[in-house]
């Protein structure tokens, strides 16, 4: 792809402009155009791979997303391709959208789009074609949707078909029952589930804000606004820790393959004024992901992005993938809403909060523990809170960061006879610099787990209760993929270890009578010249980075960080106590 010269000669951070952005949409746009129909109704994306919902819905798909990002581009002529859709796709060409169906995803991104767009779109075109178009999209209003995420689709339709007045007692019923949904999914801090359960990722940010957030702003409703975007500033606060210093996002959750959709919500409290970043900070922040997606490859040699990370994944197929899937990366340009005099363009780009200073961060609704290093730019995710079963290797490991992807083998888990299963997962607590929780391996066998981290190095305690005496027990840490970063960071290679401390001859150990503890040290860095680790046991103080353990054998820990306090740790079947001593 290519785009204007940077000036990260000049500067330390991306190079960015609002003049790069808009030239990687119009890139993407001008990549898509030839694989429309003629009527321009529907996006035929190449790809071997069509979704659940049938290759008419996957060019449905197409049209809906790429529109998307038309719309933030705000160009007349760009606009005009997707009105020449218009008039052949709804009551014609399209779907129907009905309950569950994938259409009612697609309406959302059309109607969002129409509305961010009406003086340049809908109010141009002729009165038939607007009327086809709100009967279509009127069926959002009564459809089921999935009970999750999708609640707000009929939301993001009824804003837009209550502000031209078409059926807007309907629009309004669905208004607010999809927003009266997901305040049983809020679980404070600013932080939603996904849905029943605990399923928090990315979600919160390209959905769960997002829509609730851009329809109190459009429809000027403070109150609204008030509500939703103080949640969004909340948000933001820990959002802003999951970037790493290379710009790439935790790789967590599912629907990875919408990229740099991660930036929309930092885009997104800029443009409504709820955030509490800087704009240098969210110009930073946004760029920093565009570009390391644009620079790792994600972007093929036909201008398409095809389904994967970096570049082609097929691990991130899922079964509602489709070829043109990717594009909702298309809200990752909300930031073009912005006029060009708008701080976050002209404000020069200020540090991340990754590269000012190492810092662990407990948050405690997800239940999760973020770790930070600014020499390396890594930041890592301790998973004591997150779970869905149908996609676990991307929820319900113990661990995720923005160098690594999860391994097929079962990184950062713990093997109780041969099984890793973790579910049931219910949160302990987190604290400064601690983090707990428990899982159920199977029936009658749970492993209780903390994890203290400083710096690149971290204390992962488990005591697994309920398996017969001797039941082996393999503890699995990180497992960098060769190529994954070092290809955009040549001078940098990722290091992973894991060393037994209690329990485990290497990262082996067996059940006996009762309760079991296993404790190991783990670390991954990208650091050129890492200290040794891991070193001989008990470890000499001090040591920067390091850390003595001591285990007495029943479920006790004493833990003491270079330079600092000891902490005392006792695992058993009640849960986790976690005391700084004095």
């Amino acid at each position: 792809m290519e785009l204007p010269a940077d000036d990260r000669e000049s500067s330390p951070y991306t190079g960015y402009t609002r003049a790069h952005w808009e030239a990687a949409a119009d890139a993407l746009l001008a990549a898509v155009a030839p694989y429309a129909t003629a009527d321009r109704a529907l996006y035929h994306l190449p790809g071997s791979h069509v979704s659940q919902a049938g290759r008419l819905s996957d060019g449905l798909e197409g049209y809906a997303r790429t529109l998307l990002l038309a719309a933030f581009r705000q160009d007349e002529t760009l606009l005009g391709r997707y009105a020449e859709g218009l008039a052949t796709g709804p009551g014609g060409v399209w779907p129907r959208i009905e309950d569950h169906s994938q259409p009612l995803v697609e309406a959302a991104s059309i109607a969002l789009a129409l509305r961010l767009t009406r003086p340049l779109l809908w109010d141009r075109l002729e009165q038939r074609v607007r009327e086809r178009t709100a009967d279509w999209l009127s069926d959002a209003l009564t459809a089921e949707p999935r009970p999750n995420n999708w609640e707000l689709f009929p939301v993001t339709v009824g804003g837009f078909l209550q502000e031209i007045g078409h059926r807007p007692d309907a629009a309004r019923r669905a208004i607010d029952r999809g927003l009266e949904r997901i305040e049983d999914w809020y679980r404070g801090d600013g932080w939603y589930t996904d849905g029943d359960g605990r399923k928090f990722d990315y979600y919160n940010g390209w959905a769960m804000h997002l829509y609730p957030v851009l329809h109190a702003w459009l429809a000027d409703d403070s109150a609204l606004l008030s509500l939703y975007g103080g949640r969004l500033s909340q948000h933001l606060e820990d959002y802003a820790r999951l970037f790493g210093g290379d710009g790439a996002p935790v790789f967590q959750g599912r629907s990875l393959t919408y990229r740099f959709a991660t930036t929309a919500p930092l885009w997104l409290g800029a443009l409504t004024g709820h955030t509490p970043l800087s704009p240098g900070e969210t110009r930073r922040l946004g760029s920093g992901a565009l570009r390391y997606f644009l620079d790792g490859g994600a972007v093929d040699e036909r201008g398409l992005l095809p389904l994967g990370w970096l570049g082609p994944d097929e691990s991130l197929v899922q079964t509602y993938s489709g070829p043109a899937s990717p594009y909702w990366a298309s809200k990752g340009f909300l930031g073009l809403l912005l006029p060009p005099d708008h701080e976050v363009w002209t404000a020069p780009e200020q540090q991340a909060q990754v590269e000012r200073a190492d810092r662990v961060t407990s948050l405690p609704a997800p239940n999760w523990l973020l770790v930070s290093t600014c020499s390396d730019g890594l930041v890592r995710l301790h998973n004591h809170g997150s779970e869905d079963t149908r996609y676990a290797a991307l929820y319900t490991r113990l661990a995720y960061s923005t160098a690594t992807v999860p391994a097929p083998s079962y990184d950062n888990s713990v093997f109780v006879g041969g099984d890793a299963t973790r579910t049931e997962i219910e949160p302990l607590g987190t604290g400064e610099g601690w983090i707990a929780s428990r899982h159920t391996v199977r029936d009658g066998i749970t492993v209780t787990s903390v994890v203290l981290a400083e710096g690149a190095v971290e204390v992962r305690a488990f005591l697994v209760a309920g398996a017969p005496p001797g039941t082996r027990v393999r503890l699995t840490g990180w497992a960098p993929r060769e190529g994954f970063r070092a290809e955009l960071v040549p001078a940098i290679g990722l290091t992973g270890t894991l060393a037994g401390v209690e329990g485990v001859t290497g990262v082996e150990g067996v059940t006996g009578k009762g309760d079991a503890l296993f404790v190991a040290l783990a670390r991954l860095t990208a650091d050129p010249d890492p200290l040794p680790h891991p070193l001989p046991l008990p470890l000499p103080l001090p040591l920067t980075e390091l850390v003595s353990v001591r285990a007495d054998g029943v479920g006790g820990l004493e833990v003491h960080w270079s330079g600092r306090a000891g902490i005392g740790v006792r695992l058993d079947a009640s849960g986790v106590d976690v005391t700084v001593r004095e």
